[in-house]
């Protein structure tokens, strides 16, 4: 199993869940962070420090989220790795738990 990233994260990006991955399955683009389904250990230590509790085991992703669960794999692929904490996206806190951001999603 894996873990995945959802729809609350696009627009704030917060990246305090790439500092404790111990194996670097985080890539970032430009407005959201993707986990790569391959690399996962399925360790969660993710989960908790999500400040925008946007990640999920696969098997716990909300049914109105379950798209993410591909979109994961396929932008792993093609975004960079990301292995540092960096600051969340401007007006994060703003953007924290607003519905409907699947639009505003970068790639």
């Amino acid at each position: 199993m894996t873990y995945v990233v959802t729809e609350n994260c696009i627009n704030c990006k917060y990246s305090d869940c790439v500092e404790v991955c111990p194996v670097d399955c985080f890539h970032e683009g430009p407005n959201f962070l993707a986990i790569d389904p391959e690399e996962c250990i399925d360790c969660s230590l993710c989960v908790a420090e999500c400040p925008a509790e946007a990640i999920f085991a696969e098997d716990d992703v909300p049914d109105d989220q379950r798209d993410f669960i591909a979109l994961n794999a396929e932008l792993a692929r093609l975004w960079p790795v990301i292995s540092e904490k960096k600051p969340a996206l401007p007006g994060a806190d703003g953007a924290l738990g607003k519905p409907g951001k699947r639009e505003l999603l970068e790639r």
